[in-house]
């Protein structure tokens, strides 16, 4: 989806992007990084609003540096932009056709999208309202709906749950996970708030200080570490604890028969724990590998990258 190659941005002194490289697979991504990390002007760098210094950019193989690469990109990227950026006195339904008709829509084709779009983000009973009348949620799902209008293949979504509440942000995750999974869109997800990144893409991409740091897949990334388990069990607890000192394996009891533990020389399988439990006489209900959250991932590269840089 994405190709960067050494892309360079200076603003006088500042280096925003830093010979900053990376290969996106299709897919939703998550483009994670700590404020002022280059996040934002790497997405002004793929939209073709901010040329870079050096390097390359290309998003579906075309170079937002080209003016007819750039033209395209308008049609086949939709851009969700983190701050409001919506025309004063319009309705919902107006804004979304007009931006519509921008892309290159018909005036037909533009109207009936944009009545399509805000019934798909739930706004169907607020298109005719002035914007000025919106709530932050609904500016959302409005930004959502106009990034959407021209059917495009690639979204550029900048913290796209910024100011919702509880109900607002499941709602706008569940579409997110919806584009992707079901309608087979390509996202970049640009967010600060990890658990949403963790709940609608399958790749990350972490930058700091215009360089990447960290990029894979999530499943890869928070593989469960060797070992780790988390078991439940019903029965005669202690004297499965018993069991678990004789057999030298470092646990921790959490109550109510679950237990974190350790399998001992490094065990590829937990058959050990099963042997055990019987001995006890007790009953496995559960055992679970250990994975690392997003969140411990993240700041674990943030860690290594700040001491590799000091």
């Amino acid at each position: 989806m994405l190709s960067l190659q050494n892309l360079e941005v200076l603003f006088g002194t500042v280096r925003a992007l830093d010979r900053l490289s990376v290969e996106v697979p299709h897919g939703s991504v998550g483009l994670l990084g700590p404020n002022g990390a280059g996040k934002t002007t790497l997405i002004k760098v793929l939209l073709g609003l901010l040329a870079p210094t050096s390097g390359s950019a290309q998003l579906a193989g075309l170079d937002p540096r080209r003016n007819a690469d750039k033209l395209q990109l308008r049609r086949i990227v939709g851009y969700m932009p983190e701050s409001d950026c919506l025309i004063p006195g319009r309705t919902g339904i107006e804004l979304v056709a007009t931006l519509g008709r921008i892309t290159g829509l018909s005036n037909a084709d533009a109207m009936t999208r944009a009545h399509e779009m805000l019934d798909y983000v739930g706004l169907e009973d607020q298109r005719y309202r002035s914007l000025d009348q919106y709530s932050t949620g609904m500016k959302q799902r409005l930004k959502l709906a106009q990034a959407l209008v021209h059917d495009p293949l690639f979204l550029l979504l900048d913290e796209p749950t910024n100011g919702l509440d509880p109900k607002g942000r499941r709602h706008m995750l569940e579409l997110i996970e919806d584009l992707g999974a079901t309608h087979g869109k390509n996202i970049l997800l640009c967010s600060h708030l990890l658990p949403d990144v963790e709940k609608t893409c399958d790749h990350v991409v972490v930058i700091q200080h215009g360089r990447v740091i960290e990029s894979g897949s999530i499943e890869e990334l928070t593989r469960a570490e060797d070992g780790e388990l988390n078991v439940e069990i019903s029965g005669d607890t202690a004297a499965f604890e018993a069991e678990l000192k004789a057999a030298s394996l470092v646990f921790d009891s959490r109550g109510g028969g679950h237990y974190g533990m350790s399998l001992a020389g490094g065990q590829a399988d937990a058959d050990s724990v099963f042997a055990l439990a019987h001995r006890s006489h007790c009953d496995v209900l559960s055992v679970e590998p250990v994975r690392s959250s997003l969140e411990q991932v993240f700041l674990s590269v943030l860690h290594e990258a700040e001491g590799e840089k000091d």
